[in-house]
């Protein structure tokens, strides 16, 4: 079987090898061929070492394909059914779950700590318990869930995260009031989710901030009223807000650096939404007293904020209504064996997301 695998952490490129095996299939679980899988921006943080992740690995966590094999005791799952990959299942019986905060279940992380493929020389995990840059994954019946005929694979893949996270982020975390300002930093594909959000909750004013100029432009397709220069930001806030800062502001990095100006931005008593998954060690610095003082609501949204099955099946209505665009997030496509094109393509902002056809 194909697979891309990171030997060491902090390596740039990927091998693409044929010698790689999914393993762990048995009860309760299943067998996913994989069809479509889009690169997140979550992928190279992992490779860089900036998100926990022991190696040697195979990236891809948004991905979709069909059920080759189910296991023992999985009863809702048969061969040939279509499936997106859910890279955090809900376990349905932890206090998160209980709470209805399914998005905090903690199993799916248990699931990364455990190899899911191998090689004739060892071991070989699967990022964030999945790994989709390969042919095959074997994973918890969870983690695997149905998707309608109706829904091609590349689009599918992409609602196993990015398109996910972006879009809850506005309607779940943030809860974007109708007539509102908001400002979204770093337009990726998530970034540009997030604008789509805010553009269905009825924002007035939704202003792009993304260094890259095919960026700036992409956003203004799917909603954005204007789009920036991250230099531009500050003259914006005066013309657009009058210096008082946007009601609401996404951060879509994952940096300090970018929360810190992301704070800035937001107005007293707005809201500052962090949306990208950042480092360790990567501390954000606030005092006391502006915190009191200012008032500002610091939301962090984990995977859009909300149950995950709700979200996915929300996510497909909008798209059938053509409320949101989500082909026009896929700016290229290339086949597994250019995956280091694909990451290429990331590293430099060229690409929403790059489809990796399997």
């Amino acid at each position: 079987m194909r697979a891309a695998v990171l030997h060491e952490i902090g390596q740039d490129k990927l091998d693409v090898l044929d010698d790689v095996e999914a393993t762990g299939f048995g009860p309760g679980r299943v067998r996913i061929r994989v069809r479509a899988t889009g690169l997140c921006h979550s992928d190279l943080s992992a490779m860089a070492g900036v998100l926990p992740q022991p190696g040697p690995f195979v990236p891809g966590h948004e991905g979709a394909g069909e059920i080759v094999e189910v296991g023992e005791g999985v009863a809702h799952l048969k061969p040939g059914d279509r499936v997106v990959v859910c890279w955090l299942p809900a376990c349905g019986t932890c206090p998160a779950c209980k709470r209805g905060q399914t998005q905090l279940c903690l199993a799916g992380f248990l699931n990364a700590g455990t190899p899911n493929f191998k090689r004739p020389t060892g071991d070989v995990f699967g990022f964030a318990g999945t790994g989709t840059f390969a042919e095959e994954v074997v994973v918890d019946a969870g983690c695997a869930v149905p998707i309608p005929d109706d829904v091609p694979f590349d689009i599918a893949a992409l609602i196993g995260c990015g398109v996910t996270t972006g879009l809850g982020a506005a309607l779940n975390t943030a809860d974007v009031e109708a007539g509102s300002s908001v400002a979204v930093i770093g337009c990726g594909g998530v970034g540009i989710s997030a604008i789509q959000g805010a553009r269905l909750k009825g924002a007035a004013e939704i202003v792009a901030v993304d260094p890259v100029v095919s960026r700036r432009e992409a956003a203004l397709k799917f909603g954005a009223t204007k789009a920036i220069s991250p230099e531009e930001l500050a003259d914006t806030k005066q013309s657009v807000t009058a210096g008082e800062g946007f009601d609401y502001v996404f951060e879509v990095v994952g940096r300090s650096a970018t929360a810190r100006t992301a704070y800035e931005a937001t107005r007293r008593g707005g809201t500052l939404v962090v949306v990208g998954a950042g480092a360790l060690d990567d501390f954000l610095q606030l005092s006391m007293f502006e915190l009191f003082f200012d008032e500002k609501r610091i939301l962090p949204s984990m995977y859009g904020g909300g149950d995950v099955l709700r979200s996915y099946e929300r996510t497909i209505a909008l798209w059938r209504a053509g409320r949101i665009d989500l082909a026009g997030l896929i700016t290229h496509r290339v086949p597994l064996a250019d995956i280091n094109e694909a990451l290429d393509q990331m590293r430099t902002g060229v690409a929403l997301r790059t489809c990796i056809e399997i």
